[in-house]
């Protein structure tokens, strides 16, 4: 076993520590901050020195990635046994046994694979696996569950155990690799904050839905339509809408990616001779997918927490729809309007160079109509957006009015400190306020 192994053996065996807090009780912080202890202040040189050592650890002489660690976990398990505000020992096993299982995960692959997305694999196969087994060990030692009831209870926390996962690889991907105390507290209220939204999940459809979403990460990256990063951020999103909204959010998410990504690639070598193609080849990072997505995750987490505020289900229907045809007609107008010569600046039609903030051509237009309209036609046939065409029309509407509004943003406000991400978003949030505003106005 190499060091890189027995340094992820080593992050694991203490993530592992987690499944018996729930019988410590307040004194669950005990053994965390007496390992944080040995690895600032206790091991300074030696073998065991070297072999936990992550970058920038020799410079500082102090293992500061493994020990920030063990305070990290110390930390959330004052949290797990404060009686006011208790994070969830389920929460808390599975964002810890996130970074400790991901790590041994992407050794593992690295012995056969050199790839960025099969190291990737190896990290969200290892940390789900985890996951998944420190829910379900805390569970029937703090007696939440009975042994009988695993199975019942599967769903749930590979659920709760995918997201852990796919949220810590994405940290990790924007954050250092000594970051792990950083990664396993956002892992750690993220899972806190789906627990509380006590989802209903089946077994088939978290088979499915895994099934599918991975597939289509896999087939966006290898396309080259994203990034890891970017991959990553839309495989989460599409889990979340496959399993919090159902089969019809997922048609109007696989909708806006799947056609603006052809559309970003379509005559691709041209737009970027014209200076209009996207940038990275056409692959998405993260903050494009956030951009063009945020909004509508909003509305989906809005949906699935109805139980727990008193706001109608269609308004956030409305919202996710109205936010994606927003994304999908702004995508198809700039990618295929960028092919046409003669575009006209939209706040005063006068001719501009391709490639302008707020340049618009008719053919773009036209490509964005029919961008919306798709939407507007899968929401209002799949989607709980009121009467079908009636709620049909609002969402194209909702699309066309929010293109509209990135155009004019462009004209207006692009460049110099608002870049094209902060447009999309700002876009994409009027067009969700269209879609809503005109829901209600019509009800």
């Amino acid at each position: 076993m190499n060091r890189r192994s027995r340094r992820a053996s080593a992050f694991a065996a203490m993530a592992a520590l987690v499944v018996i807090t729930p019988t410590l009780g307040d004194a669950a912080v005990v053994p965390f901050l007496a390992l944080a202890g040995l690895f600032l202040f206790g091991i300074r040189d030696g073998e065991w020195f070297e072999t936990l050592a992550l970058p920038g650890d020799r410079e500082a002489e102090r293992l500061y990635g493994i020990g920030s660690f063990a305070l990290a976990l110390a930390g959330l398990a004052a949290f797990a046994t404060w009686p006011r505000v208790p994070l969830p020992f389920g929460a808390f096993a599975a964002a810890a046994l996130v970074v400790g299982g991901g790590r041994p995960g992407r050794a593992a692959f690295e012995r056969r694979f050199d790839g960025e997305f099969e190291l990737v694999g190896g990290y969200l196969v290892g940390a789900g696996l985890a996951a998944v087994a420190g829910q379900t060990a805390v569970a029937l030692i703090a007696g939440d569950i009975a042994p009988g009831a695993v199975v019942e209870a599967l769903p749930v926390f590979t659920f709760l155990g995918a997201v852990a996962a796919l949220t810590a690889a994405l940290v990790r991907s924007l954050v250092y690799a000594r970051d792990a105390h950083l990664t396993v507290v956002i892992v750690a209220f993220v899972v806190w904050g789906f627990t509380t939204l006590e989802p209903t999940v089946s077994a088939l459809g978290i088979a499915v839905g895994l099934a599918v979403t991975v597939g289509l990460g896999y087939v966006s990256y290898a396309l080259g339509a994203a990034s890891v990063p970017g991959m990553l951020t839309g495989v989460l999103l599409a889990l979340l809408t496959v399993v919090l909204g159902g089969p019809g959010w997922f048609l109007v998410l696989i909708a806006f990616y799947s056609i603006g990504a052809l559309a970003s690639k379509y005559r691709f070598d041209e737009k970027a001779d014209r200076g209009v193609a996207q940038e990275n080849e056409g692959a998405r990072g993260t903050g494009n997918v956030l951009a063009n997505s945020a909004v509508a995750l909003l509305a989906l987490l809005g949906y699935a927490a109805t139980d727990h505020v008193d706001v109608p289900a269609i308004v956030f229907a409305l919202a996710f729809a109205g936010a994606f045809a927003t994304a999908l007609a702004d995508t198809l107008s700039s990618e295929i309007g960028g092919l046409f010569d003669d575009p006209r600046l939209i706040t005063t039609l006068r001719r501009v160079e391709p490639g302008t903030d707020g340049a618009v051509t008719w053919q773009g237009e036209l490509a964005g109509l029919s961008g919306a309209v798709l939407v507007g036609t899968i929401a209002g046939v799949a989607m709980p957006v009121g009467d079908p065409l009636v709620g049909g029309v609002i969402v194209a509407a909702a699309g066309v009015g929010g293109m509209t509004v990135d155009s004019l943003l462009g004209a207006v406000i692009e460049g110099g400190r608002i870049g094209n991400q902060t447009v999309n978003f700002l876009a994409t949030v009027s067009g969700a306020a269209i879609a809503v505003a005109a829901g209600v106005t019509l009800a």
